[in-house]
């Protein structure tokens, strides 16, 4: 199955500038997902992060895998969002980071559902540009109702 970025708005509460998921390709309820950010000169960290040779920061590729890993978390628990509902992410271990992500590049966002307990779910998570590994790194998302 896909998403495309009207199926991603229904599921994620995040938008502009703060939306990093574009397409989903395909997932597997329970098992995996894959996902593409297209990285563009337009982003407005690249402003900053670095005017002389532009980057993606690192903390904002492990978001948008934490963005990838909601929408697989959300479709295997079977819960429709709403603005009582969030998917937080709880923790982040052995994040690593193999490649710069400049602009032009497409990340590809590969979700792996490792376990389900009591509604805290883990992930292995993996950014890639091309056949390139850019980061990787496990995480845990819980589903949450708020006040």
């Amino acid at each position: 199955m896909t998403m495309d970025i009207h199926q991603i708005l229904k599921r994620l509460p995040h938008r502009y500038p703060l939306l990093l998921v574009d397409r989903v390709l395909e997932y597997e309820v329970g098992k995996s997902l894959v996902a593409l950010k297209n990285v563009t000169i337009n982003e407005p960290f690249f402003v900053g992060h670095f005017p002389s040779r532009p980057v993606m920061p690192g903390v904002l590729i492990l978001e948008a895998l934490a963005q990838a890993a909601a929408l697989l978390s959300l479709e295997s628990a079977g819960v429709e969002i709403d603005e009582k509902t969030l998917v937080y992410f709880a923790a982040i271990d052995h994040a690593r980071f193999k490649r710069p992500v400049e602009p032009g590049d497409q990340l590809r966002l590969e979700i792996t559902l490792l376990r389900l307990r009591q509604g805290v779910q883990r992930f292995a998570a993996r950014a890639m540009v091309g056949t390139e590994l850019a980061a990787e790194a496990e995480m845990m998302c819980a589903i949450r109702r708020v006040p």
